[in-house]
């Protein structure tokens, strides 16, 4: 298989991860958010940790450069940060559907890395990607002045990752593994914060443990190491388009899961979604010939 498309295969798990992250989110109920950040993060490092010693990836975190992992704990933190605080702030639909602009943005953003060239296919595919996303987020809810605030806060959360990620692939010679760093990083500044500004609940139930382990293991851990690969190596465009399958899969979820109902609003953002990747795929596999936007 050609490396660019198995990274790009390893980048999309993280899709599949970030799908369980509403399920286990309200499973981990009453841990508040910050604490919830830390606890997860912590248990993302672990793993990460874990990784380096069994294959001895320490080494190559050696030489680089602490503006790395500034930037890179910035990207992550900030992300979670901003998204917690925009819910607070914003009815959680509208800043959801606000804070689910990055995939779009990365696409877009993508036009200015050096040899990538942003076809029609990517932008027509993200926009029918982004209106099935709204139809499953935004939930026909209108929008209210009064949240300004965390609509802003929202709109500066999909900038935020739609940066890390773009920006992550001009940092394509540094190793996956300095997101261990940047896990642990995001960990230790979370806790103070937590610590500051709200009140410590432990999960109360067997459910909400492994929930939390759940989330530390995969949307909040395993999924930012092959996320990073992904970007770094693989169809950055491609994956950019296809994260809107996460808020489809993770609504199909919980409709399984018996927390929220099917409905025709489901099945119409199925197909937007399911048309949208496809024409980013086939933009992403044709020749470099043609119209294409710059």
């Amino acid at each position: 298989m050609d490396p660019k498309h198995r990274a790009t295969l390893i980048g999309g798990l993280a899709i599949l991860m970030w799908a369980l992250l509403a399920l286990f989110t309200v499973g981990s109920v009453p841990v508040p958010p910050l604490q919830l950040n830390a606890m997860c993060f912590a248990i993302g490092g672990a793993l990460g940790v874990i990784w380096l010693a069994g294959t001895g990836g320490a080494a190559r975190l050696r030489g680089v450069s602490w503006r790395v992992y500034a930037f890179g704990t910035a990207g992550l933190f900030g992300y979670h940060a901003l998204y917690f605080a925009a819910l607070r702030l914003a009815p959680p639909a509208e800043a959801g559907l606000i804070a689910y602009l990055w995939p779009l943005l990365i696409v877009l953003f993508s036009a200015l890395l050096p040899g990538e060239r942003l076809r029609a296919g990517h932008v027509l595919g993200a926009l029918l990607g982004f209106a099935g996303a709204a139809l499953i987020v935004a939930r026909g809810a209108g929008f209210d002045s009064a949240a300004l605030p965390g609509y802003a806060l929202a709109l500066c959360c999909a900038l935020t990752w739609s940066g890390y990620s773009v920006l992550s692939r001009r940092l394509g010679a540094v190793p996956t593994e300095t997101v261990v760093i940047f896990c642990i990083g995001t960990a230790v500044l979370s806790l103070p914060l937590h610590l500051a500004f709200e009140n410590t609940v432990w999960p109360s139930t067997a459910l909400g443990w492994g929930s939390v382990l759940g989330l530390g293991l995969g949307p909040v851990g395993l999924a930012f190491y092959v996320w990073d690969h992904g970007v770094k190596k693989g169809d950055i465009q491609l994956l950019g388009v296809a994260s809107y399958a996460a808020p489809l899969l993770s609504t199909l979820l919980l409709v399984a899961a018996g927390i929220a109902p099917p409905s025709l609003r489901l099945a119409a953002a199925a197909l937007l979604i399911t048309g949208g990747a496809a024409l980013a795929a086939r933009a992403s596999l044709a020749r470099r010939v043609g119209p294409e936007i710059s």
